[in-house]
């Protein structure tokens, strides 16, 4: 079991930044992947970026270029440091904990309650 909490969402201006962290706790937290996801209102759920527990990564066209994935274990911490935000960007943000580097969210078993980033024009 992994249980996860997002903070650092907010409120920025466009071209802002932002650093979303996804705090970790319970049994084999460094072996399991760690996800971003978001969803904006009227969307699905998009893949942000992820990172294992060895520090490899997979990234999206939403994150590569503007937004960078971290993770530090000694504090089961994940990371999503967040630049140059648009309007597009708003939406819900959630971390999800799974056991490999997917894409997909049927892949991540145990996810937090989200936290929201609003972009204004």
């Amino acid at each position: 079991q992994v249980y996860l909490g997002e903070t650092g969402g907010g409120l920025v201006q466009t071209g802002g930044s932002l650093n979303l962290s996804c705090a970790a706790s319970g049994p084999s937290f460094s072996r399991h992947t760690i996800a971003w996801f978001r969803q904006a209102p009227g969307k699905g759920r998009e893949f942000v970026s992820a990172i294992s527990w060895y520090t490899n990564s997979l990234k999206s066209e939403i994150s590569d270029g503007r937004f960078t994935i971290s993770r530090d274990n000694a504090k089961n911490m994940v990371y999503l440091q967040m630049k140059s935000l648009e309007p597009e960007d708003t939406a819900v943000y959630y971390c999800a904990a799974g056991g490999g580097l997917y894409y997909g969210d049927e892949y991540y078993q145990f996810w937090g309650q989200g936290t929201q980033v609003t972009v204004s024009s």
